[in-house]
């Protein structure tokens, strides 16, 4: 079971508050994004707080991504994003469902809409940069 199933699992089963937590806990886990890289060029469009997504090369022409966000639930939805893609290839990303892996999370029934509206945001950035470096 991969890192991204077990978060599945675990907030099937959680009570509200406690998913809070969940996603809180997933932003904490984030690597650290240097202040240098929080720039108008990676910050996120349409999200309500501040959300700066910023590829990297990792191993192997595997992707991998540095995120921050001012908030800590959007963080925590960030990097629940991130579990899914992080360490791939981008021919891997660019077959993933992101948005619908997520539904099972039903996010946009635990948290305000000012919290989930920059999530085709983020993920249409996660897919257009797969797309790009797999080209």
């Amino acid at each position: 079971m991969n890192d991204f199933d077990r978060i599945e699992e675990d907030w099937e089963i959680l009570e509200p508050d406690d998913r809070y937590r969940l996603l809180i806990d997933l932003g904490k886990d984030l690597e650290e994004m240097p202040d240098a890289l929080k720039t108008d060029a990676t910050k996120v469009r349409g999200c309500s707080a501040d959300v700066w997504v910023y590829p990297v090369s990792a191993k192997a022409g595997a992707l991998r991504f540095l995120a921050d966000s001012n908030a800590a639930i959007t963080k925590g939805i960030v990097a629940l994003i991130l579990t899914l893609v992080q360490d791939r290839s981008a021919a891997e990303v660019r077959q993933i469902d992101i948005a619908g892996r997520l539904k099972p999370f039903a996010l946009d029934k635990h948290l305000s809409s000012n919290r989930t509206q920059g999530i085709p945001n983020m993920i249409a950035l996660v897919q257009e940069t797969a797309k790009r470096l797999a080209a």
